[in-house]
């Protein structure tokens, strides 16, 4: 049975669970949310997709999961991959997904929709430029823990990665300049080459082409 993940190319959050269902080898195929055209705010969505009013949202059969790091967790016990080879391994995915929900995505993808999804004249610039000064201490933190390693946990790609990395591929500036950020930069490229890796807009149906 095939997959199916709710999701829009313009969804940092929805980029995670694409990826890890791409990256894993289990058939799956994206359905366009229409996050810009008020999809997820109707009434019938909430009702009959996700009560939370989100994507993405993930269906297996009679299995229906919100949440990225839900569905990255189900992507890991279904296909094997991305979990962890022991219990200290999970916990600090489990460590690192929940540090990237609270302090890199949810101030990337604001400031990154404050700044590229809002009419110029609408933008609130002091807000955008708090984020950005929390989301510099983000990008230290994982620059710095980075030093030296591969990937965020263990020797190979785990959810933690997938879910860090959310963000960080899309082209619309936020205020991250991987040059800044070298070690950032090398696992990014890391990552960008593993066999089966697509940046956001090619793995998911929208882009802010499809309004220009």
């Amino acid at each position: 049975m095939t997959i199916k993940l709710h999701c829009f190319g313009e969804s940092g959050n929805a980029y995670k669970a694409a990826l890890a269902l791409e990256l894993s080898g289990l058939a799956w195929e994206p359905v366009k949310v229409d996050f810009f055209g008020g999809e997820t705010r109707t009434e019938d969505f909430r009702t009959s997709t996700n009560v939370m009013g989100e994507a993405p949202v993930m269906i297996d059969g009679d299995v229906r999961l919100t949440q990225s790091g839900v569905i990255q967790d189900y992507v890991s016990e279904k296909s094997g991959k991305f979990g962890g080879k022991d219990s200290t391994e999970r916990r600090e995915i489990l460590r690192w997904v929940l540090w990237d929900n609270h302090k890199l995505s949810s101030n990337a993808g604001m400031t990154r929709f404050l700044m590229n999804f809002l009419p110029e004249n609408k933008q609130p610039k002091e807000v955008i430029s708090f984020m950005q000064g929390r989301l510099t201490a983000a990008y230290a933190v994982l620059n710095d823990h980075l030093e030296g390693r591969d990937w965020i946990v263990g020797d190979g790609i785990t959810n933690a990665d997938l879910s860090c990395c959310g963000y960080l591929y899309y082209p619309e500036p936020f205020g991250f300049n991987r040059k800044d950020w070298p070690n950032i930069d090398a696992w990014l490229t890391r990552l960008s080459e593993t066999p089966g890796w697509k940046a956001p807009y090619d793995l998911m149906p929208g882009s802010p082409a499809d309004r220009a």
